[in-house]
């Protein structure tokens, strides 16, 4: 499908093209071509009709930081991923972006929110998007500014989390799945914002941004730098968390240990007593004692109150 935002004098009108009305476009008033999940025979009319090499899927998909941001005397090629929430994880859906002179164009395989949002800003302030390049520095501070949330909203959470006593979860290891989650989404933010520093200081080094745009980028990627600062904290509050359960979780081990070490001590002596009386030898003084078996009773009794009376007085008990 193809979307594009057509400037006329002081407003700019958003049109879905069928790829018969491509040719008769004026390419001197589009100033934002919008291609979600184009099909091989838009891409070759793209190409055609407004000279422009359209990067593939898979060459946009590349990790390369050569794949990621070109530039040569026409234009500038930009492949960046956009965080897209799946259920209850973020994934990260790359998009293309293509300026050459004052147009604009997007590539992208997913319904993202932000660019809807941003068709609405479009439509809603024309005056304030003049050509493409007006677009990329708008569209990349929107996405800025709901990365910014995106983080500030997992540092709550993760806030939260800290809040919670470990032994409310069934099992211990949910407790640590819980925490693995959110250290795979934040390193996933990461990624993102760790993307998206390259290609605004790319940009800021570009002949061809012009000084008032380097000016709002200089800005964002202060804003991008804070943010990476942010997720680098949560990794330290997450990594504090997960050692301060594994801590609670040693405690709590050792007092069962030393329940089962206690217990042994006390019941030893007993053992002890026991065995002895317990002998098969023919000679054994206290054998035909008529008290014999209510004193043996009685030393057992005491061998195992004794260590009971001294542990509570050492506070060991």
């Amino acid at each position: 499908m193809l979307k594009a935002y057509l400037r006329t004098e002081d407003t700019i009108k958003a049109l879905t093209l069928e790829l018969e009305h491509l040719e008769s476009l004026d390419p001197s008033t589009l100033v934002w071509l919008d291609m979600v999940s184009p099909t091989p025979e838009e891409n070759i009319a793209v190409e055609r009709s407004l000279k422009l090499e359209l990067p593939t899927r898979q060459e946009s998909e590349e990790i390369e930081y050569s794949s990621r941001y070109w530039e040569d005397e026409s234009g500038i090629w930009i492949n960046t991923p956009f965080l897209v929430k799946e259920e209850e994880n973020f994934v990260n859906e790359t998009v293309s972006f293509i300026l050459k002179g004052n147009l604009l164009t997007t590539i992208r395989f997913n319904e993202l929110r932000i660019f809807t949002e941003f068709s609405r800003k479009l439509r809603l302030t024309p005056r304030a998007f003049h050509n493409g390049a007006d677009v990329l520095s708008g569209i990349l501070a929107m996405r800025v500014d709901i990365d910014a949330d995106l983080i500030e909203n997992l540092s709550k959470e993760i806030v939260t989390i800290g809040r919670k006593d470990p032994q409310s979860f069934d099992q211990p290891g949910e407790f640590l799945e819980y925490i693995t989650s959110y250290e795979d989404i934040n390193i996933t933010f990461r990624e993102n914002l760790t993307d998206k520093h390259r290609v605004i200081s790319s940009l800021l080094k570009s002949a061809m941004i012009s000084e008032s745009h380097k000016r709002e980028l200089s800005m964002m990627i202060k804003d991008v730098n804070s943010l990476i600062t942010s997720a680098n904290f949560n990794f330290e509050r997450l990594d504090y968390l997960q050692n301060l359960f594994l801590n609670h979780l040693s405690i709590e081990q050792n007092k069962v240990i030393k329940i089962f070490t206690v217990m042994s001590v006390i019941f030893l002596p007993p053992t002890l007593i026991a065995s002895i009386y317990g002998m098969n030898f023919r000679f054994l003084p206290e054998l035909e004692w008529q008290f014999g078996y209510p004193v043996a009773l009685g030393l057992i009794v005491l061998s195992a109150i004794l260590p009971i009376y001294i542990f509570r007085k050492k506070g060991w008990l």
